[in-house]
């Protein structure tokens, strides 16, 4: 697993993009956020994680993961590019056309709940 800094380096390069820059989580989702708690928000990113990226094939891939504020996770996949295979190998160097590793699960993981905190803390 990358370090902390390595991920804020990477979480700070993201946000100046225009497009993973634009995306926030909104009073709702953060109050949301707040009031389920880290655990239940993590235990979530990683059955969504696991559910929607980690097959090797993913029928809809790069249309599996909702724009709209539903939860702050799938925000959080847009503005990490955890939002599809493709995002994951161009970004984050993850191969497409393979299960996803454990730990490969747990960086992504990280990365939304760094990311998730830190706008929540805005």
């Amino acid at each position: 697993m990358k370090n902390k800094e390595y991920v804020n380096n990477l979480l700070d390069s993201l946000s100046r993009s225009k497009f993973r820059g634009s995306f926030h989580l909104n009073s709702k989702m953060k109050n949301y956020a707040k009031e389920k708690g880290y655990r239940k928000l993590e235990s979530d990113a990683f059955e969504l994680i696991r559910n929607r990226l980690g097959p090797a094939t993913i029928l809809n891939d790069g249309k599996q993961t909702p724009m709209r504020q539903v939860h702050p996770v799938f925000i959080a996949q847009h503005a990490c590019g955890c939002c599809c295979r493709g995002c994951l190998e161009k970004i984050h160097h993850i191969p497409k056309k393979r299960e996803l590793s454990e730990n490969e699960i747990n960086y992504i993981v990280y990365i939304l709940m760094t990311w998730i905190a830190r706008e929540v803390n805005k």
